[in-house]
């Protein structure tokens, strides 16, 4: 091999580590998003939608909810509403949407999941066009819709991605909600690339809008706490928001995406306020100093410094972002480990970093569309980005090898992640706007394990959000935060799963909870997942 040669190969992208599996139409989703769209290009059809994967039924089997939207006023074409579809254990799955009470007609954008009452059901926030949607689940299989007896009714807006967290460390789960502009079909402008025809206005076309953040009183009821907490800020137009602890006190922040206006960075000062510091974290702007048009957004510690990094999704020509958390801010290292040139032709939506390969170093997963199939030299359906973490500062897009259904262009939207399969790795469900949803089965067949930590809050909240799970092992240690919201309009199960290659056990894994708790399990062996409840020793799963 000549000199060249060799440094082609050094170069190369890695061979294909994993296989996402298009099994879709075998799984039974049939499911295609409506957009409601009648010819006047209102501003919400360009957005959705999201989609979760939870176990509603609470049967160790994750399921499925895709949001969907509705027709216009004064425009019929056909009735559509969310779907909810129950994990049948054999790979398929069973539209249970009417029968759990969720056939209603509703212009939904994004979910949110998490047990916001503490009684062991995960409930489902809404959010969309109009008045947003607070579902408790009933624990029978059916939900009961209980936003106006809860206080959050009385409430419209144009809502987009929302996160349940516990920002007071009381034991109850309080609710983040982004809001992007203000928009109604009466207040629609008319934008056009061609004098003529109307387009698709960006959100630079319209006043923005507040955050809401609702305090959880505990008793079923909900404070609007936006302005005494700091929040209040009506030039944001908010996309994606992500839970991170930017200064490892054991509180937790917000990062807010932001399209076209500078993202937000709200630290916790810890008396319930926050306070904006992302210009001087080095997250508000771009590297020209310029804002983008933020979307998607996830946190993760892709370095193992055991410091949470963003990655941040946005407009074509604006790239990735990746940085990098370090104890003194933010560094984009987009264009350093490859990511900045990969995305730059792409439109970026749900991302979330997972190890794709279990090989013990998060991966990045992001997907892209245009939001107008009439801008010219720009594609509207575009494929996704798999980023394939080398654990030496590098990520590779090795999209195209992970399949030829996962690698084809869509107009991808929601991105949310779980083991419905339960076979150890994390599987794929994505969205596209006006199209169907996705479900790729990921087969890694490279022989290595993971290791899943499931948690159970008792002072802390019951699903654990916000603890952070550290596993100690022979090649360092991984870190993971229990969190709801991140990627874009969606929600992932919540379970903490790590990569360990072909280690059988792991010396120690360390649960901080966010009650305070600190607990510590020794030698526990791999291929497994762990029910650990604060305070008491795990109990071991087997994944099937």
């Amino acid at each position: 091999m000549t000199r060249r040669q060799l440094l082609l190969a050094l170069a190369a992208p890695p061979p294909p580590l994993v296989q996402l599996v298009d099994v879709t139409r075998a799984a039974g989703l049939n499911f295609v998003h409506h957009t409601g769209a009648f010819g006047s290009r209102f501003l919400p059809e360009t957005l959705g939608p999201g989609c979760a994967l939870l176990d509603y039924d609470n049967d160790g089997w994750p399921d499925i909810l895709l949001m969907n939207g509705q027709d216009w006023p004064g425009h019929p074409r056909r009735a559509a509403t969310l779907q909810l579809l129950r994990n049948n254990r054999n790979g398929t799955f069973t539209d249970v949407t009417r029968a759990a009470g969720l056939d209603f007609p509703f212009y939904g954008l994004g979910v949110a999941v998490a047990d916001f009452n503490n009684d062991g059901f995960p409930d489902l926030y809404l959010t969309g066009v109009g008045q947003n949607r607070l579902l408790r689940n009933t624990g029978r299989g059916t939900f009961e819709d209980v936003t106006v007896k809860s206080g959050l009714g009385n409430r419209t807006g144009f809502s987009t991605s929302a996160m349940w967290f516990d920002y007071d460390r009381d034991g109850h789960l309080d609710l983040f909600v982004c809001n992007y502009v203000r928009w109604t079909p009466s207040q629609d402008v008319f934008c056009t690339l061609d004098g003529k025809k109307k387009s698709y206005c960006t959100p630079e076309a319209y006043r923005g809008a507040t955050c809401w953040l609702f305090r959880n009183r505990g008793d079923g009821t909900f404070e609007d706490v936006t302005a005494k907490s700091g929040l209040f800020d009506t030039s944001s137009k908010s996309l994606g928001v992500a839970m991170l602890d930017i200064d490892s006190d054991g509180w937790p922040d917000l990062f807010v995406a932001n399209d076209t206006q500078p993202n937000k960075l709200y630290r916790n000062n810890r008396d319930g306020t926050f306070r904006e510091v992302a210009v001087r974290s080095g997250v508000a702007f771009g590297e020209d100093g310029r804002a983008r048009a933020g979307m998607g957004v996830d946190a993760g510690d892709f370095r193992r410094t055991g410091v949470e990094g963003l990655a941040i999704t946005n407009f074509d020509n604006e790239m990735i972002s990746l940085y990098e958390g370090t104890p003194n801010g933010f560094v984009d290292r987009a264009a350093q480990t490859g990511i900045a040139s990969a995305s730059r032709a792409t439109l970026g939506f749900g991302c979330l970093f997972f190890d794709a390969d279990l090989d013990g170093q998060l991966d990045l997963l992001a997907v892209n569309g245009h939001i107008d199939d009439s801008v010219r030299g720009r594609a509207y359906a575009q494929p996704p980005h798999l980023f394939w973490n080398d654990g030496a500062g590098k990520f590779h897009d090795v999209s195209a090898q992970a399949g030829e259904s996962f690698a084809k262009p869509k107009v991808g939207r929601g991105l949310a992640l779980g083991d419905f399969d339960r076979d150890g790795d994390l599987d794929v469900l994505l969205t596209t706007n006006g199209g169907p949803a996705y479900l790729y089965r990921n087969d890694v067949s490279n022989g290595n394990q993971s290791i899943r930590f499931r948690l159970e809050g008792r002072k802390s909240n019951r699903d654990g959000i916000g603890a952070v799970v550290q596993i100690d092992e022979a090649t360092g240690s991984q870190t993971r935060r229990i969190r709801s919201g991140s990627s874009y309009l969606s929600s992932s199960t919540l379970a903490a799963t790590f990569g360990v290659g072909g280690q059988r056990t792991i010396k120690r894994a360390i649960i901080r909870w966010p009650s305070g708790r600190v607990d510590e399990h020794a030698n526990l062996a791999t291929g497994r997942t762990y029910h650990c409840m604060e305070g008491q020793a795990p109990v071991a799963l087997n994944y099937r």
